[in-house]
């Protein structure tokens, strides 16, 4: 199987030189097994959205704040139960495939891993481009919580509502707010997930009707899920109220929240 961890902890070394050295270092190695294991996938075969590059350094540099290690990748070949055993998450950053069928890269046996992922009690992150993916493969849209439909033209700043204040992902936020972003439309969202965040739509110009939603979170298949469909501009990813929104939804996710 490939390994896809970037460092190894060479500590064993240590031992040699002294009694209370050993000591620190197996107390090294037990702080590091402790660590949150993150992995950041961003492989898109659909829409390429230029703001990937910023979300991976946002990301990295998110989850050393929060105490994360984190792993980037972009390659399908990591969906093996071998290799997903090392992460404790998974945040699938605007990992388009589109409606094209040629294009989804869960298949075979990759499904069952990821199935496996989530039913051992793990957690994940679905950023924007998530949802507007394997349109095929129904469980996956039931994880994300729906598939995307549509969004309105350009990126017009947006009011929203937070409607579950006491999620770790929105505390910071005030009750109403506004921001710039693409916004999405969602397909099949399903009614019993905890919202989180939702979009009046006649604030960027569309018809007035009801609230769309925009983030929230699930416990879904023995595991946790919560999903933003904020993230399409490069600019999100320096906007600290959106990286504090993703963090408490990774803390979430990893029931790190205490």
């Amino acid at each position: 199987m490939m390994n896809f961890r970037y460092t190894t902890a060479l500590a064993g070394a240590i031992c040699l030189l002294a009694t209370s050295a050993c000591s620190n270092a197996e107390q090294g190695n037990t702080t590091e097994a402790d660590t949150p294991q993150i992995l950041v996938f961003s492989l898109a075969t659909g829409w390429v959205h230029d703001s990937i590059p910023a979300g991976v350094e946002a990301l990295t540099a998110l989850g050393e704040r929060e105490g994360y290690s984190v792993t980037n990748s972009d390659d399908p070949e990591i969906f093996n139960d071998e290799d997903l055993e090392q992460f404790d998450a998974i945040v699938f950053l605007n990992s388009t495939t589109g409606k094209e069928v040629e294009n989804e890269w869960f298949v075979g046996e990759r499904r069952e891993a990821m199935q496996n992922f989530l039913r051992a009690g793990k957690g994940v992150v679905g950023i924007h481009g998530a949802s507007d993916s394997h349109y095929s493969w129904d469980w996956y849209g039931d994880m994300m919580g729906g598939y995307f439909e549509s969004h309105p033209q350009g990126t017009p700043t947006g009011e929203l509502t937070v409607v579950n204040g006491d999620h770790p992902s929105t505390t910071h936020m005030d009750p109403v707010f506004s921001r710039t972003d693409e916004w999405y439309w969602i397909a099949n969202f399903d009614p019993s997930v905890d919202l989180l965040v939702t979009l009046d739509p006649e604030s960027i110009g569309e018809p007035a009707g009801e609230e769309k939603p925009i983030s929230w979170s699930q416990e879904f298949d023995g595991g946790r899920v919560f999903y933003t469909s904020m993230g399409h501009t490069v600019e999100t990813y320096s906007d600290p109220v959106f990286l504090d929104h993703v963090a408490g939804g990774m803390a979430w996710v990893l029931d790190d929240t205490e």
